[in-house]
Formats: structure tokens, sequence, C-alpha cells
């Protein structure tokens, strides 16, 4: 389903975020991040509908529900 979402994104190329999804190392558990950049009238990637899809009914298919938590970038390279 993720790829659905990448999909939607390079389709309607919304601005104002950054979306990054890494795999952990079990194969089976993964991170999503999103960085959201200073600009006036910024997209929403809650807008898209393949992350709808996503999201929908996601604690009935993940074995612990995704936990979601704000993080401020402390350094950055590239």
């Amino acid at each position: 389903m993720i790829e659905a979402v990448f999909a939607d994104l390079e389709a309607c190329q919304p601005d104002g975020f950054t979306y990054k999804v890494f795999r952990l190392d079990d194969g089976v558990s993964f991170i999503h991040v999103v960085i959201e950049h200073g600009i006036e009238e910024p997209d929403s990637l809650q807008n898209v509908p393949a992350l709808q899809a996503f999201v929908a009914e996601i604690a009935e298919r993940c074995d612990i529900p995704p936990i979601a938590v704000r993080a401020n970038i402390v350094g950055s390279y590239r």
C-alpha cells in the first residue's frame, strides 16, 4: 500500500513537506518521517487519497498500533 502513497505523491507533487519511509531490519516494522517546510500555504500529506487508504484501519493490520510523535530537527546534513 505504501507504494501507492508514493505514486500519488509523484503524480500530484504536493509542496510543503518531505515524506520518507524506512523499513527496519526486522523486515516488518517501518518508520514514517514527515518533515514540514516553512512555506505559507503548504499542501497536506493527509489529503493524499492513497495515504487516506493506507491509514484506514491500520490498527487492524499491525501487531503493535502505530505511534505518532513530534520531533524537532537538531541538525542535518544534505
